[in-house]
């Protein structure tokens, strides 16, 4: 294994952090100062320290459940001063590394880790994700056969930050949605996603003159929200940590399978 990926998948260093450690002298391979990212090292037999601590080939790993209000960032820092997630969490939980985002105004279940690996993970999943969203207006039948069949959208900045440098975007299919409230001036629903792309939801309902006025993820995978108050973290329960950890073995697999051929 390359040793900037290696750090990357045992430590909560990213990848470019990594490559930073490694190219400023700060990492060490069997005692000795190494400067190549790409140097192999074999996880069963090399030792590598970086900044004098050791990394382990281990697969510890922990991750919360954080119930973001509206009005957080989640981001390490904001050069306008808003609130951040980090503002708010347990001091501990500063270095954990967020899965995925929910933007300023949205709210609900969010996940952060401390193993990087575990992050991207997820990210890079399809496992769904339901959210309770309300719209302003009513859900029309053009917005339903979006919803089951997907689109395409060359402009989808409507919805979009206004700083997002992302264009067109491809709507797959809603794993699903159940229509709550449908009514002239608003309407509630839920949808479950197999994907969290940049502001998708709320580009997608855009596309159609609806805005959305509140936004609130509820669960990803087997891991829910329930009853935790918002701004109130928790770790895992024991059958989401199994759970998890059947997925990761899953994408092990696979991602071996695929070296191999």
């Amino acid at each position: 294994m390359r040793l900037n990926k290696f750090i990357a998948h045992y430590s909560t260093y990213s990848r470019r952090e990594a490559d930073r450690a490694i190219q400023d002298g700060y990492v060490r391979v069997n005692g000795e100062i190494e400067m190549n990212p790409a140097t192999q090292v074999d996880e069963r037999f090399d030792t590598v320290y970086i900044s004098g601590k050791q990394v382990s080939a281990q697969e510890k790993y922990t991750v919360i459940v954080y119930n973001k209000p509206k009005g957080e960032l989640v981001t390490k820092s904001d050069p306008k001063g808003r609130k951040t997630i980090y503002d708010t969490l347990d001091k501990k939980f500063k270095h954990f590394i967020p899965v995925g985002r929910l933007d300023f105004a949205s709210e609900g279940l969010l996940l952060l880790t401390d193993a990087s690996r575990v992050a991207t993970a997820l990210m890079e999943s399809d496992l769904e994700r339901i959210y309770k969203l309300k719209i302003k207006g009513e859900v029309t039948p053009e917005m339903e056969d979006a919803m089951l069949n997907g689109m395409y959208l060359e402009d989808a900045t409507a919805g979009a930050h206004s700083h997002s440098k992302v264009k067109s975007m491809e709507f797959k299919p809603f794993l699903g949605y159940k229509i709550q409230k449908n009514r002239s001036d608003y309407s509630v629903l839920k949808v479950a996603l197999a994907e969290g792309k940049n502001r998708e939801l709320r580009r997608f309902f855009a596309h159609f003159g609806a805005e959305v006025a509140d936004l609130k993820r509820l669960s990803f995978a087997e891991i829910e929200l329930n009853n935790l108050p918002t701004g109130k973290s928790r770790y895992l329960t024991r059958s989401e940590y199994s759970a998890l950890h059947k997925f990761l073995r899953a994408e092990e697999k696979k991602a071996k399978e695929r070296g191999g051929k």
